[in-house]
């Protein structure tokens, strides 16, 4: 779709027009309930210019054409989501809240699951794995939890993160605050590099998911806990009470949900109740 990007045209047409952003931005938001705001036009641009690139499109609406009609475009919207989405994060991220999740939400969970000896936790929006490996070593180490069944599942939107978590190498500035007995216990060094045994990666099932997609959502059911931290940030109001609805819905009875320390469930009718434990709020449903 589209024809070839000279140089004369990229100088001419390489500039978003209202219109085309106003379609890409929709476009978007149906995909994946992402909403860039009107003066984030310019980040868009910048977003999606190596795309344009890529397919030597002349312009932003052709790569809107591209999106709607292409035979490759279900390829291309993977790639768009790795574009739109950020992925900052690093192990053992917000420890106020992995202490809660450790002091109170687990034996919580203990109590309820205890004739089945079963717990099951869902890491949505994971990224490149940091948070669900972080619970995984913390769940290793909780001695209580000897011979119990503990299952992770981790999602994303982006394929490339995905394939970086399932490889399961990172950066020293990564696990900047990963104890140090941790990290010789869970990780080979490798040439400035740290691999993560086997041993922590085969606890961890990766799948990829769009938290927007609401008939795939309907999969995920009988949570004890799920994290969704930092993420919401990035959705409008409508769309974040569809996506915590659904993850309502994926939960148990008295299932908790773990957002991020700048998120909350503040004036949204969503059938949680806020739990204060220690120096972090969770959500518990009701």
């Amino acid at each position: 779709m589209g024809h070839a990007l000279s140089k004369a045209e990229a100088a001419k047409h390489l500039s978003m027009s209202e219109e085309t952003f106003a379609r890409l931005r929709e476009f978007v938001y149906e995909q994946t309930g992402i909403s860039f705001q009107d003066h984030h036009k310019y980040l868009l641009e910048s977003r999606l210019l190596p795309r344009l690139k890529q397919h030597k499109l002349a312009s932003y609406d052709a790569y809107y054409q591209y999106l709607c009609f292409d035979t490759y475009r279900d390829t291309e919207l993977s790639a768009l989501y790795d574009l739109i989405t950020t992925n900052e994060t690093y192990f053992y991220r917000d420890l106020p809240q992995l202490d809660t999740f450790m002091r109170t939400i687990v034996p919580a969970v203990m109590q309820a699951n205890k004739d089945a000896r079963q717990m099951r936790i869902w890491s949505a929006a994971c990224s490149t794995g940091d948070e669900p490996y972080t619970l995984a070593m913390m769940l290793m180490e909780h001695a209580p939890l000897a011979g119990w069944t503990v299952e992770l599942l981790a999602t994303d939107i982006s394929d490339a993160v995905l394939a970086k978590a399932k490889e399961g190498v990172y950066g020293g500035h990564t696990l900047r605050h990963v104890p140090e007995a941790i990290k010789r216990k869970y990780f080979h060094e490798q040439k400035g590099h740290f691999a993560l045994k086997p041993d922590v990666k085969r606890r961890v099932k990766f799948m990829n998911l769009n938290l927007y997609d609401r008939p795939r959502l309907k999969l995920v059911t009988g949570m004890d806990v799920i994290f969704c931290r930092n993420c919401l940030i990035y959705f409008d109001d409508r769309a974040k009470r569809q996506i915590v609805t659904d993850l309502r819905a994926a939960l148990k009875p008295d299932g908790y949900l773990v957002l991020g320390f700048s998120e909350s469930l503040t004036n949204m009718s969503t059938g949680f109740r806020p739990v204060y434990a220690g120096r972090a709020v969770v959500y518990q449903k009701v």
